[in-house]
């Protein structure tokens, strides 16, 4: 089922999450209905806070390099619980976007390798290391789960000149009463 988002102004966007404390028939059903709304929204990750889930769980569709220098997303990856264990102090700043911020898009400086430990939709726990573009996307998503949007993460001048689009977005997608 595809689920609605909750949009830039909703509170549950600056909750942070609580822990999955068991994998049940609910959290995998949360789960197929994430993959099913990340895919008709044209995403490449969603955070259950995104979806009025306030849970530490959030998926990604993995980039897969082509040769030509561009890339498709295809395998569907769970983190469920996750931490960031480690973070390079070596940057790379790109342009990021979000479903509940539409149509902004701004450049975000991220750490270029982490390593994160989460549990997969089985209940196994894992610790991989990732780099670049995913790198990008997991963290994107973890600060999803801890309350925090790709825009925090933009100072000055910068942050400033969004807030008119910020405005328009929180007017257009107010959640009525």
């Amino acid at each position: 089922m595809i689920l609605p988002l909750a949009y830039y102004g909703n509170p549950i966007l600056r909750k942070k999450a609580e822990p999955v404390k068991e994998i049940t028939p609910e959290i995998r059903q949360l789960v197929a209905d994430m993959i099913e709304t990340v895919h008709k929204q044209s995403g490449v990750g969603l955070a259950a806070p995104q979806i009025h889930h306030s849970l530490a769980l959030f998926i990604i569709l993995a980039p897969v390099e082509q040769p030509d220098g561009t890339f498709t997303f295809t395998d569907i990856q769970i983190f469920i619980n996750p931490k960031i264990l480690f973070h390079s102090d070596e940057k790379g700043t790109h342009g990021e976007g979000c479903l509940s911020i539409p149509k902004l898009y701004a450049d975000v400086e991220r750490p270029l390798h982490i390593v994160v430990q989460a549990m997969d939709l089985e209940g196994n726990t894992f610790k991989k290391e990732y780099s670049g573009y995913i790198a990008r996307q997991i963290m994107h998503e973890n600060d999803h789960i801890n309350g925090i949007l790709f825009i925090d993460r933009i100072h000055g001048k910068k942050r400033k000149d969004l807030d008119p689009m910020l405005q328009a977005i929180k007017k257009q997608y107010a959640v009525k009463k």
